[in-house]
């Protein structure tokens, strides 16, 4: 690629994406709210991986009912928030596998498969506590 060429592809690239419009939009609540509220679904994913007996049932049904009220929120406000309900339907979808997780491992398995459950992370636990150690030393 010549170089008039890259540079003119570089300066349409910039003004198509950096303008007034783009940094206004970046300087809102609009933008920050959600950004600042990704925490929130990141963890959730995270935690998926996580022990079930240590998931709040109650806590798990509350960011169920939140996420699901932002959402209906995110596209109700002018100008409809895409970044808010992204966010909303990352945690929606994160919370749903926490329920389901919840559920499965305090109603729906019997105890063998419980205790297998309890086992593993109780192995995972004891080695990730001996790495600490270590690396502590």
């Amino acid at each position: 690629m010549s170089q008039k060429v890259q540079q003119a592809a570089t300066n349409s690239l910039i003004s198509k994406y950096i303008n007034k419009q783009t940094l206004k939009y970046v300087f809102t609540t609009h933008f920050w709210g959600p950004i600042s509220n990704f925490g929130i679904p990141i963890a959730a994913v995270y935690d998926l991986q996580k022990d079930p007996n240590r998931i709040s049932g109650p806590m798990t049904g509350a960011l169920i009912a939140y996420s699901a009220v932002f959402m209906k929120y995110a596209l109700a406000v002018q100008p409809k928030n895409f970044l808010l309900f992204a966010c909303h339907f990352i945690n929606e979808t994160a919370q749903l596998g926490q329920g389901f997780r919840f559920l499965n491992y305090h109603y729906f398995i019997d105890d063998a498969k419980r205790a297998k459950i309890d086992e593993k992370f109780a192995i995972k636990e004891a080695l990730e506590r001996q790495q600490q150690e270590e690396a502590e030393k």
